[in-house]
């Protein structure tokens, strides 16, 4: 088994290479191996060619070389291995200035940790600032699964904007299917931590509707029984229970598993049950005492905490784990007074969170 704790791989795209070749004609012996180079079709000016001769990737009749102003002999083959960079003719600029949080990487596939307030594709008002410009930056256009289209390169799947947390990429398309394919099959563990209004009685649950788009609010989804309505199956396991206050009716620190993907699952089932995701503008209840009762949250308390499945190509089973990001581990803190004690799961997912870091 891989676990995030090894350390987070880096593949980015500059690992690819283009190997040019040339050989040295009569009208180009004895000039300096930059000035050679700077010559060849695809080089870069003669102060890069002079880097790349640095970096030793430039070779003179299979022996590496180590000087710029070397001369060439007629007959020399030369031979430089160029970096592969991101496409640029396709829909997406590349954006640099996006810090991707990686928790595992092979060429194939890559697990992070997506910061909240990230959107994973454009969509109006983001057209450069998603995760799949990111993306292109670090792995370039030719090294990202295009199933979803080309302003999706590499998404499997999607956490909205102000939901953190663990996601997978893919690196072709093959993979990218395969992913997919899991997901359907529900053999790709996904489990997520969300604190949420009310005290949740049961020590686990499960909630089985239809999710439709509402007909009412084009931006929210909701619970339906219209037969174009798609199954939606989450179970919960509570984790941890807080008294109430004198503004509030105490919360419930569950843990959540996916067991399919419908736009804005956990939220629309947890409003469903009658305990709105804390923070949550879209479903919470909607008053000025709820807004009192989100704790200072800017967003909704939803965190992609764990995924594990079966490397499609290696075979060999990833898991990863990612605690809490700094503002949904405050909003626990300042609830510690008021818990009523975690249960044996919220003992095993704590112990977990804590082995991550």
């Amino acid at each position: 088994m891989v676990q995030n704790n090894m350390g987070p791989a880096t593949f980015p795209y500059a690992v690819s290479y283009k190997e040019q070749n040339a050989l040295v004609g009569p009208q180009d012996e004895g000039k300096r191996l930059d000035t050679f180079l700077a010559t060849m079709p695809a080089c870069p000016s003669r102060s890069a060619c002079a880097k790349l001769i640095e970096e030793g990737v430039v070779t003179i009749n299979g022996t590496v070389a180590t000087s710029k102003s070397e001369r060439v002999v007629l007959g020399d083959r030369v031979s430089v291995r160029l970096p592969l960079l991101p496409k640029e003719e396709g829909p997406l600029r590349p954006n640099f200035d996006i810090p991707l949080d990686i928790r595992y990487e092979d060429e194939y596939l890559i697990v992070l940790s997506k910061q909240a307030d990230l959107v994973c594709h454009p969509s109006p008002g983001h057209v450069d600032d998603t995760l799949a410009n990111a993306l292109v930056a670090h792995c370039g256009y030719e090294h990202l699964g295009m199933l979803q289209g080309e302003d999706r390169p590499g998404i499997v799947h999607r956490l909205d904007r102000d939901t953190s947390g663990l996601m997978l990429a893919a690196k072709d398309d093959q993979t990218q299917q395969a992913l997919q394919d899991l997901i359907r099959l529900r053999v790709l563990d996904r489990r997520y931590i969300t604190l949420v209004q009310g005290y949740v009685a049961p020590d686990e649950g499960t909630i089985t509707t239809g999710i439709a788009r509402s007909s009412r609010d084009r931006l929210r989804m909701t619970v339906s029984d219209d037969p174009m309505a798609r199954e939606a199956i989450t179970t919960f396991r509570t984790l941890e229970r807080f008294e109430a206050g004198p503004r509030d009716d105490g919360y419930s620190l569950l843990e959540c598993h996916l067991f399919t993907g419908r736009t804005h699952q956990i939220r629309v089932h947890m409003r469903h049950i009658g305990h709105p995701v804390v923070g949550d503008q879209l479903y919470g209840v909607g008053s000025k005492r709820s807004k009192q009762r989100d704790r200072g949250l800017a967003r909704q308390f939803l965190h992609s905490w764990s995924v594990s499945f079966d490397h499609p190509v290696r075979n060999e089973r990833i898991a990863c784990c990612d605690g809490l990001p700094a503002d949904l581990e405050r909003v626990l803190e300042d609830l510690a007074p008021l818990s009523m004690g975690r249960t044996e799961a919220g003992e095993e997912v704590r112990k977990q969170m804590e082995s991550s870091r």
